[in-house]
């Protein structure tokens, strides 16, 4: 099925996809519909254009695709399924995702992975390509967060105030050195074989949807940041 979302009002395009039995659905001239395929299952969704804010909230099982950029709030509160975006994204990216991947090519803007949260046997995994903004991982409580810092300008890819508020999960930054301005609450330890034995399924789905090659991903130098057993927070919302 091709819709042509040039001419279409949000919630019009919105209704055309969650009423339609096609699984497979091509969206062309998008020009930035909000909540595409929110809440959506079982079905592949695959966008020319710039979707707006929230593509993909609530997502529950189905697989997006998106050719171009994507603006805020990719991912919100998703459940389950797979976005992929051939380029870079806005602020707030996984905004308390608690399931599925999510997969950036190249940028991301602020505060991505806010809240993101693991539940029950789901395990969220957020790949950026390029660089993050401020306050990636904040708040995180669960998940993968992974930053390759692929053409970027910047040791470490990262904004100010990383991992600000951090209580779960784990944040793998592909640098030199670590941020600066890490809370106190945080570890910051040099990947080795077992971190990156973790993370080498993800990097290969990253690079066989965007063609990079994951020896030269893995030639470089990993950190991973992670709240230590002293960390404020996690002794307030972790029952150990």
């Amino acid at each position: 099925m091709i819709i042509n979302a040039e001419k279409l009002n949000f919630k019009d395009l919105n209704n055309i996809i969650k009423h339609s039995d096609e699984k497979t659905i091509n969206i062309t001239d998008c020009i930035g519909q909000r909540y595409i395929a929110s809440g959506l299952s079982e079905k592949n969704i695959f966008i020319k254009g710039t979707p707006g804010n929230a593509l993909g909230s609530y997502l529950n099982g189905s697989n997006i695709t998106v050719l171009a950029n994507v603006q805020d709030a990719v991912g919100d509160t998703m459940n389950e399924g797979k976005i992929y975006v051939h380029g870079s994204s806005g602020d707030a990216a996984g905004y308390a995702m608690r399931g599925g991947k999510i997969f950036i090519k190249g940028n991301a803007g602020y505060r991505t992975g806010i809240h993101m949260k693991s539940y029950r046997d789901k395990l969220p995994v957020i790949v950026i390509g390029g660089s993050a903004g401020s306050f990636l991982g904040e708040y995180q409580a669960g998940g993968i967060i992974i930053v390759l810092g692929i053409n970027s300008d910047y040791d470490p890819p990262v904004g100010y105030f990383c991992a600000a508020g951090m209580y779960g999960g784990k944040i793998y930054l592909r640098c030199n050195n670590p941020p600066k301005d890490i809370p106190s609450q945080i570890n910051a330890h040099i990947a080795d074989k077992n971190d990156l034995k973790e993370i080498e399924s993800y990097i290969d789905e990253f690079c066989a949807e965007f063609s990079f090659n994951k020896d030269e991903i893995f030639s470089h130098n990993f950190y991973v940041l992670t709240p230590n057993a002293q960390n404020q927070y996690k002794q307030l919302y972790i029952d150990n």
